[in-house]
This record gives C-alpha cells, structure tokens and sequence, in this order.
C-alpha cells in the first residue's frame, strides 16, 4: 500500500480507525496522533567456554511505546467506554488499530501502520482554566503487541 514518491507526504491529511471501521464520523475524527517508536532488544550472551570476554549480541524483543490519539472533547464515552472495558479486564477489549496517512488531496492512503492486540492503557484530558478559551483535548494511549507498516 505504501505509496513512492520524491517528495516527502505531508502530515495533515490522516484517518484513524479504532477497530470499529469509523473512519468518517465525529467520534473518528483526531486532532493529533503520536505514532510509537520501535526498539528491538540486544540480548548480550556469553558462554563459559568462549576465548573472547565479549558477549554476543543476539537479537532479543521488539519493543513499543504507546500509541496516542487527541481529539477535541465532543461529548461521545466511546474512548471512555473502551478504556473502561480495558480497566475492568475485558479481554474482549484487545482491537486492531490502523492509522492511514491519506495524499493530500484525500484521493487515497498512501501509508498505514496496523496495530495488532491494542487496547487503552490510559485515558486523560487537557487543563480546564477559568481564562481559558481553548478545546478541551481527550487523550488515550493506546499499548500494543505488533505494529506493521502497510
């Protein structure tokens, strides 16, 4: 799915789709997504007989941050609801997350990263000030066991 070209995408035009196949409406549409970074793990080995004092370096785990999503607070419990789900140990609650970058004339994605196994890990808002006149920001992070890029 990932389309080539010279000139760098750019970052504007997305849909996130948080395994329940929304990508149009309100409650799909985010003001901000923070995409995780991926790590994978050096295992350092040494066995007992080797000549070298060096250990090996074995290739351990992938590892992820969390996958974070804000939109502004439009009155919907579906991040609520879900993260509740999660909170109270509903396995059920493990979904596909995709986010799709779209061109910027929304003809179509051009890159996507897959989610597998993912469910709400936190759940939060931004400051309420009494001067204040900015949106109201809902927060969720997102934890995952494999992220591929489509």
């Amino acid at each position: 799915m990932a389309i080539v070209r010279e000139r760098p995408y750019l970052n504007g035009n997305f849909q996130v789709d948080l395994g329940t196949g929304e990508v149009d409406s309100p409650r799909a549409a985010f003001a901000e997504v923070i995409l995780p970074e991926a790590a994978i793990e050096a295992v350092l080995y040494r066995a007992g007989n080797e000549r070298s004092r060096e250990p090996r370096k074995l290739i351990g785990p992938p590892s992820y941050t969390n996958l974070v999503v804000r939109r502004g607070l439009i009155g919907e419990l579906d991040l609520y609801e879900w993260w509740n789900q999660a909170r109270n140990g509903d396995q059920g609650a493990r979904r596909t997350v995709i986010v799709r970058l779209l061109a910027e004339d929304r003809s179509g994605v051009v890159f996507a990263w897959r989610f597998t196994n993912a469910f709400p890990t936190r759940y939060g808002f931004s400051p309420l000030a009494g001067n204040g006149e900015e949106v109201v920001m809902e927060e969720l992070a997102i934890a995952f066991e494999r992220m591929d890029i489509e």
